[in-house]
């Protein structure tokens, strides 16, 4: 019999508990939850003897796979797993794994919420515009970028996306118009959605030299992460450019500056929420119940993110 720990700081809702425990004991193992823990040391202690492990954001170091000496392997329950030491885990023996595109709908919905609440001039009053008719720029197109396009077809919007490694083909079958380069895409686009990871080559990637090539009034959204922005760029950029906007879900370092500075032009979440559904919570836990049994009892590793 296994041992499953859920470890999830910000817990997952009931429900979704329910659905994992029924897949972790159909399968003939245990699971142990530890929630809402509020010290690392917690964590630590809670790792020692178990096989596998659920995680939300809750961070997975050095440390804590120093700690499980049983464990064979951790799912994120989620689309990014910048959260999981990988080098560390496969140093360990350890499997990591994501659950792409559980939350996925839950994050597109999110980012329209988002734009809908900026060209209406966040509802201060004042006469704003209308997404019809916009050019959208989607900034990588995984499986979010692909439901971002789904929902901007019923806005009535013209759809641009840019991903240097999704083929232009499998762009173009989905009704989206590709281009060449990420600078192509912002000169074109009103709108830019952003939904590239937080990777070597993506931290501060997005400054003054792309965001600065938007037409007057563009708009950047960003539902992905916030390692991307470059924030002293794109605030500068912001103080010259009194027509650029910037939402975001995930609250940067300079919150405080730029509420300050740009006040009518820039919104953050106060924490995360594009995964913040009961959908999307529900889909991701039990997803992540069904890998570890999948791996546990078969081998399986199709959603595998470390070497």
């Amino acid at each position: 019999m296994a041992r499953i720990l859920v470890a999830t700081e910000k817990p997952f809702a009931a429900i979704a508990v329910k659905g994992i425990r029924e897949v972790v004991e159909q399968a003939g193992d245990e699971l142990i939850l530890l929630e809402k823990y509020t010290e690392k040391s917690q964590l630590l202690d809670a790792v020692k003897d178990v096989d596998a492990v659920i995680i939300r954001s809750d961070k997975v170091d050095a440390e804590v796979l120093d700690a499980a000496k049983q464990l064979k392997i951790v799912v994120r329950a989620g689309a990014g797993y910048d959260n999981v030491d990988l080098d560390a885990a496969t140093a360990h023996g350890v499997c990591v794994m994501n659950t792409p595109g559980q939350n996925s709908n839950a994050v597109a919905e999110l980012a329209f919420g988002m734009m809908v609440m900026a060209v209406r001039n966040f509802y201060n009053g004042t006469s704003g515009s209308e997404l019809k008719g916009k050019k959208l720029g989607i900034h990588a197109f995984g499986n979010v970028g692909r439901n971002v396009a789904r929902i901007a077809k019923g806005f009535g919007m013209e759809i641009y996306a840019y991903d240097a490694f999704c083929p232009k083909e499998a762009m173009e079958k989905e009704g989206v118009i590709a281009v060449d380069s990420a600078e192509a895409l912002y000169e074109t686009c009103n709108i830019v959605s952003l939904h590239i990871p937080a990777t070597a080559e993506t931290k501060n990637s997005i400054g003054a030299a792309l965001v600065g090539k938007m037409p007057k009034g563009g708009l950047l959204v960003n539902t992905a992460r916030k390692e991307v922005i470059n924030e002293p760029e794109l605030i500068r950029l912001m103080e010259e450019r009194p027509d650029l906007k910037y939402v975001t879900d995930i609250m940067p370092v300079a919150n405080e500056e730029f509420a300050a500075k740009f006040a009518g032009r820039y919104f953050s979440t106060p924490k995360k929420m594009g995964a913040q559904t009961a959908e999307a919570n529900i889909n991701a836990g039990i997803a992540a119940a069904k890998q570890i049994e999948g791996f546990l009892k078969e081998g399986c590793e199709k959603f595998r993110v470390n070497k």
